[in-house]
């Protein structure tokens, strides 16, 4: 048999990696690589694509083990749920709100006039199989996605996830966070009946409100006067189309940086800002991360299946002239609604023939965006604060950062004051008590409660701070008391391992940045110009870390064995040994660090 010469073969000689690529020519003409590193499916796809290199890379990607990182896996799955059974829902759903009289199964409704959305939606209830079912899963997994995004928000935001380079993934995050609440709101509204009417007829009231604009918003956005035939269709394709096709676009956008960035990890020993300590994708992430998702759905169909949510056929059909007592909207939106129950009326008052409602305004067109634009800027802001520049891959416990947590336990009470304002007549009947005096109540704990968490949440951070310390420098307690020969009774403590300990050691020790200026004149006498924020930076930072905790120095532990009830240690040399991540556990921005990250030698 003869063989053809070896010559190259299209650009595989541009691949290859010594410059040239050669090919062996076979007797029917088919030419190969001689050593091939996919299978020949995989190689076609890959000569056309290049995805090989990158889905090798995405394969090899460690993920740490903890289960706080399953909260945004939680909203990821429930998301995909979601996006399943709502594609399954637009085959059967009509959005439109012309009038037809109600025929189907549903005997209570028979020969009541309804608009098509409504009775569509009847018709998947009772009419289509497993369409009720489908119903249930897509509302139960809306409201899960929405929960998980909210309670993966709080651990990035408790263990300060959200510092560089993460503050544009915190943004992203904010975002989706906004969108999710405005896809939920858009959804309930679709079927048309009393209850999503009324939080409809609640919306063009808001827009309504918006100063000098008001009118020309709500005919833009309704097509006319209130409730009109256009909205419908018009949240029909901003929550099936428009809002999905943006929220998958930036939840892709916020797993890639994820990815670019590295996960994210606890403390502990080996793990530094320059590793990762967990497990690659394949195989043994994957096949977690595909079973987790198998139980987020099963426990949601569970949960579809057995507890009914959003009867639409007992609220009837939407009529403008009705309103259904004791109606609230969906968890996510109680704050607004709180807000606009506790406003006062005297907000709303006539400038230049133009009216201003404020106490609508305020709780609805201001207060959602001034919220989200709040947490969207805080990692910005705190690193103004803080003054530090440094890349952050390790997590802080929040009790290592008790004001950034009384922050936020004092926000999330200010939201839980709005929420229990928003259910203010349902109180008033469950527990006899006057609508008036409850208000009354809620108006001032929105304002004193916040102040009394932050306060108390602070000084319970503190107080752990001061016990990791005290059990790092003398250990724990044993129970065992020992008499020494002078007569002195002391409590045997016992030493923690270094893997207890370093948890507990390992965080950094901030100071105020005005305390790290230096002097205020240069050599030559002349004053050192300064920025005209300069004294709130100072003001806010000295609020931040005045009261901060240092973590235990190799030295302080040393001394605790050498004076204290554990054996003394023999040198100075075994002191200094006594480090984490190759440097002293208190080095941190003032201490070890200046403000651009760059170490500094004392």
């Amino acid at each position: 048999m003869s063989t053809a010469s070896r010559v190259p073969q299209g650009a595989d000689h541009l691949r290859a990696e010594s410059g040239a690529a050669t090919a062996t020519a076979t007797h029917d003409g088919y030419q190969g690589a001689d050593n091939p590193k996919l299978p020949p499916g995989l190689g076609w796809a890959d000569e056309r694509t290049g995805a090989a290199k990158g889905l090798r890379f995405m394969l090899k990607k460690v993920f740490p083990d903890h289960w706080s990182f399953l909260l945004g896996e939680v909203a990821m799955y429930s998301m995909v749920i979601a996006l399943i059974t709502g594609t399954f829902l637009t085959l059967w759903f009509v959005p439109s709100m012309g009038h037809v009289v109600y025929e189907g199964d549903y005997v209570p409704l028979k020969g009541v006039a309804m608009s098509e959305a409504y009775a569509s939606t009847l018709d998947i209830s009772f009419e289509v199989k497993g369409g009720l079912l489908m119903r249930q899963l897509h509302h139960w997994s809306a409201l899960f996605f929405i929960v998980g995004v909210a309670l993966h928000a709080a651990r990035v935001f408790f263990t300060g996830a959200f510092r560089k380079p993460r503050e544009i993934n915190w943004v992203i995050g904010t975002v989706l966070s906004l969108l999710a609440c405005i896809e939920g709101f858009a959804g309930y509204s679709l079927p048309d009946d009393l209850l999503s009417g009324t939080g409809i007829r609640a919306m063009n009231g808001f827009m309504m409100s918006a100063p000098v604009i008001g009118t020309w918003l709500t005919y833009f956005v309704f097509g006319g006067e209130f409730p009109g035939e256009a909205i419908i269709p018009r949240l029909y394709i901003a929550h099936v189309l428009l809002l999905p096709a943006i929220i998958v676009g930036l939840f892709v956008a916020h797993l890639l940086l994820v990815v670019v960035h590295k996960h994210t990890q606890y403390p502990g020993p080996g793990r530094t800002n320059d590793n990762v300590v967990g497990f690659p994708v394949m195989p043994v992430y994957a096949a977690k991360a595909g079973g987790f998702f198998f139980v987020v759905f099963g426990l949601t169909a569970l949960i579809s299946a057995l507890v009914q949510i959003n009867p639409v056929w007992v609220f009837g059909p939407y009529d403008p002239s009705q309103v259904t007592a004791g109606s609230q909207p969906d968890f996510y939106m109680w704050f607004s609604d709180g807000a606009l129950r506790l406003l006062p009326g005297w907000l709303e008052f006539n400038i230049f023939g133009t009216v201003w409602s404020l106490n609508i305004a305020i709780g609805s067109i201001i207060l959602l965006p001034v919220v989200w634009l709040i947490m969207g800027a805080y990692p910005f802001i705190e690193a103004w604060v803080t003054g530090d520049k440094r890349e952050h891959h390790l997590l802080q416990r929040p009790r290592n950062a008790p004001v950034r947590t009384a922050i936020g336990l004092a926000a999330i009470s200010m939201y839980l004051v709005l929420a229990l304002a928003c259910i203010n007549d349902i109180l008033a009947i469950k527990l006899g008590l006057s609508i008036n005096d409850l208000t009354i109540l809620f108006r001032f704990s929105f304002f004193l409660l916040p102040i009394i968490v932050f306060f108390v949440t602070k000084r319970v951070c503190m107080s752990l701070q001061r016990h990791d310390r005290e059990t790092v420098l003398h250990g724990s307690e044993t129970g065992r008391i020992v008499r020494t020969p002078e007569g002195r009774f002391f409590e045997v403590h016992e030493p923690l391992d270094e893997y207890t300990r370093w948890p507990l050691v390992d965080y950094d020790s901030y100071r105020p940045v005005g305390e790290l200026e230096g002097a205020v004149a240069d050599e030559h006498g002349v004053r050192r110009p300064k920025g005209a924020l300069n004294g709130l930076r100072n003001a806010l930072s000295r609020f931040y870390y005045k009261d901060s905790i240092s973590g235990v120095t190799p030295a302080e532990l040393a001394a605790a064995h050498h004076h204290g009830e554990h054996e003394a240690l023999d040198s100075p040399e075994e002191a200094a040994a006594i480090e984490q991540h190759s440097q002293p556990v208190n080095a941190g921005v003032g201490e070890g660090f200046d403000h651009d990250g760059d170490e500094r030698h004392h």
